[in-house]
C-alpha cells in the first residue's frame, strides 16, 4: 500500500511584530466566526494581531446586543400581531 502524499502547508507572512489588530477588525473577526464565513488567511493573519483579551471583550459585547436586538425583534412582532 502506498500512503498518500501529503502537501506542505505554506506558512503565512508574518505581520510586523507589535502589531495589533484595530478595534474595526477585531469586531469584524467576532462577527464573521458569529455568522461562520472566516477565511482561513484572515483567520492565520488574525491570530497574530488579536490579543484572546480582545476577542472574548468583543465577543461578549456582540452577544448582548445580538440578544437584545432579538428582544426587541419579539417584542415588536409581539404588539404587530395584538393590534
Amino acid at each position: 500500500m502506498t500512503e498518500p502524499a501529503t502537501r506542505p502547508e505554506r506558512e503565512p507572512p508574518v505581520p510586523p511584530v507589535g502589531r495589533r489588530a484595530s478595534l474595526l477588525e477585531v469586531v469584524g473577526a467576532v462577527f464573521g466566526s458569529f455568522l461562520g464565513i472566516r477565511r482561513g488567511k484572515a483567520m492565520r493573519r488574525d491570530e497574530i494581531a488579536i490579543r484572546p483579551g480582545q476577542v472574548i471583550v468583543v465577543g461578549i459585547i456582540l452577544a448582548v446586543l445580538l440578544v437584545l436586538a432579538l428582544l426587541v425583534l419579539v417584542r415588536f412582532i409581539i404588539r404587530a400581531a395584538g393590534a
